[in-house]
């Protein structure tokens, strides 16, 4: 009730300043006086929003503050003495209608669509109020019963099919990715989002459909590398160390060098070209392959020495790369023609079953 008493005083006092703002009336104050009482008005008015958006003041206390500060104002105006010069009256009649109903609608509305009962809090907590946690297994009962409405909605399968797959509802991840792919493109990105649902609903034991998949994948879009990552991994997993091999440096084959999963893609790779064994040191393995691969490009660009040339077909013969260790030894043997130069070299060949000069040692 109080504060529909402070809101109903404030309105009529702001009825009141428009109505006698409209009237005929004369001031005697200078403008630099007009002026300072404006600028302190306006410092009081920007104190009381500021007191109501840290908290200190509630918004019946805001309210009465400004309707004391519209008082204020209209004592100023009421004393201000004659001045030469008068305002011409604009016509009270439709402006008091006007006023009037512009009051009558503002609180009309406000009684309809606002909140007079809530009791007076910091606008912090008014937005946690207003935007309450979200529940998850809530949302997603809201979408599936939405879906069951309309098994065809296209965007709410979008929606709840990587929702299910971060769930670890594998089987419900599968069933939304192949609706999604029944109702709209076919892309690189959904299938190997469905062969991914397939393969860890399988947990480790495999999934030929999955296979397919990726190979669809990555045939549909030569540069989609995560269906490349996917099949290699999976070839290597069943064995099929050949195929992984290719799988694991088409993958490589699209990196620029920087890409999260340069390091495991040449894990497996190194695994894959070991039939399946790990090597001892991975990690040695990857540094190995970031120095070879510096090693090599400066080499061709600007040559090097003996010994250079020896460590890296020493490296390419650890990385298990025998056509790469050929073709650098190739090279080498171009560079330092007579065999009393080549030192180790030729022993470290010779030794891994490399050939010189296209015969076999």
């Amino acid at each position: 009730m109080l504060f529909w008493l402070i809101v109903i005083a404030v309105t009529a006092i702001a009825c009141a300043a428009l109505f006698y703002a409209a009237g005929p009336r004369t001031v005697n104050a200078t403008s630099a006086e007009l002026d300072d009482a404006n600028s302190h008005f306006r410092v009081v008015l920007a104190g009381i929003d500021a007191d109501l958006a840290a908290g200190k003041l509630g918004e019946a206390e805001a309210i009465a503050a400004k309707g004391e500060l519209a008082r204020e104002i209209l004592k100023l105006k009421a004393d201000a003495g004659r001045a030469a010069g008068t305002l011409r009256d604009m016509g009270r009649g439709p402006l008091v209608a006007g006023i009037l109903s512009t009051a009558v609608l503002a609180l009309g509305l406000y009684g309809v669509l606002g909140s007079p009962d809530m009791p007076s809090q910091p606008l912090a907590e008014r937005a946690d109020a207003a935007a309450p946690a979200i529940d998850l297994e809530s949302a997603v009962t809201r979408i599936e019963a939405a879906l069951t409405a309309n098994p065809d909605d296209l965007r709410g399968w979008t929606v709840i099919a990587p929702v299910y797959l971060e769930m670890a509802r594998y089987g419900d991840a599968a069933r939304a990715y192949r609706r999604v792919l029944e109702l709209g493109e076919p892309s690189a990105d959904l299938r190997t989002s469905l062969a991914e649902a397939l393969l860890l609903e399988a947990d480790g034991a495999g999934s030929p459909e999955a296979m397919e998949l990726l190979a669809a994948a990555a045939a549909s879009e030569p540069g989609h590398v995560l269906s490349r990552l996917y099949l290699a991994s999976e070839l290597t997993r069943l064995g099929r160390y050949k195929e992984a091999v290719d799988a694991w440096n088409a993958a490589l084959a699209l990196s620029s060098g920087d890409e999260p999963w340069l390091g495991a893609a040449r894990e497996g790779l190194a695994v894959a070209q070991n039939d399946g064994v790990a090597p001892a040191d991975t990690q040695q393995a990857e540094m190995i392959g970031q120095m070879v691969s510096g090693l090599a490009t400066r080499l061709a660009e600007s040559g090097g020495s003996i010994e250079e040339w020896t460590q890296l077909v020493r490296a390419y013969l650890v990385l298990g790369d025998t056509a790469k260790a050929q073709a650098a030894f190739d090279d080498a043997v171009r560079a330092y023609p007579q065999a009393f130069d080549r030192g180790d070299l030729d022993a470290v060949a010779l030794g891994a079953g490399l050939k010189l000069n296209g015969a076999t040692p």
